[in-house]
């Protein structure tokens, strides 16, 4: 659509597979926010009915929708349902992680295991499923949610005096994702479909605030000496979502107030 601004998201039809969580819901604003159809999805419809009946009674258009991400039958269902009802898909956010990786070295392996069924496998799974038919329609864009825990190790000097754990799984997966969507890129770029990684830093949870200890010291590892907020994630997704992004693949867009330029 010519006349439209470039970060416009009206007329794409958008999928969200994450819809609820700390992030999500302002993940769903934004999108929505900037004129998507938008399908959000959990395995838990009660989590996502109330987030879409909020944004339909703002006069935004997001539909509530079920899904297993670690089942691929699961989330081809979910493909077939969105082409149904919207007869396209311009962009994925894959914004899911399983729940609960906040373990440590010493857990049993079978959670690590678990967790590459919804983290890897699901996530590939997702991205097969949408990036097909984006392809087929000539063009597209994926945004898959990461950390900048995929880009530097762990310090242990944030947690000290916390009961705080980071499950070394989480490290394995968001780091992963930064280099297979770098493949994806090659992979998709000759259909004009786009992939690209949004990775935040720490994120503020008001609800379920971490310890004052760790908010101090992460502060202190920022530029901006604070944690982000969780609705200041949303415009770079919509930006590598949008047309403003027509020639942006591959990328990894740090989202972490400076966290990495310290």
């Amino acid at each position: 659509m010519a006349d439209e601004p470039l970060f416009s998201l009206r007329g794409k039809v958008i999928v969200q597979c994450g819809g609820p969580g700390l992030l999500g819901p302002a993940l769903v604003a934004a999108i929505a926010g900037a004129g998507a159809r938008l399908v959000i999805t959990s395995r838990d419809r009660a989590k996502v009915e109330p987030i879409a009946a909020a944004q339909s009674a703002a006069g935004r258009s997001v539909q509530a929708e079920v899904a297993e991400l670690d089942s691929e039958a699961s989330l081809f269902a979910l493909r077939d349902r969105v082409l149904a009802n919207h007869s396209r898909v311009d962009g994925l956010v894959w914004n899911a992680v399983k729940p609960g990786m906040r373990g440590g070295w010493n857990d049993d392996i079978a959670r690590w295991r678990e967790s590459m069924a919804t983290n890897a496998t699901g996530l590939f799974s997702g991205v097969r499923a949408f990036g097909d038919v984006m392809a087929g329609q000539g063009g597209g864009s994926i945004v898959i949610i990461s950390s900048i825990h995929g880009m530097v190790g762990l310090n242990p000097w944030l947690y000290e005096g916390t009961s705080m754990k980071q499950a070394p799984d989480y490290f394995f997966h968001k780091a992963g994702v930064i280099n297979l969507v770098r493949y994806m890129a090659t992979h998709y770029g000759p259909s004009r479909v786009r992939t690209n990684v949004v990775a935040p830093g720490g994120i503020y949870d008001a609800k379920n605030p971490d310890p004052d200890a760790f908010l101090e010291r992460y502060g202190k590892m920022t530029a901006l000496g604070r944690m982000a907020e969780p609705a200041e994630v949303g415009g770079a997704v919509v930006f590598l979502l949008s047309d403003a992004a027509s020639y942006i693949t591959g990328a990894t867009l740090p989202v972490d107030g400076g966290y990495l330029a310290r």
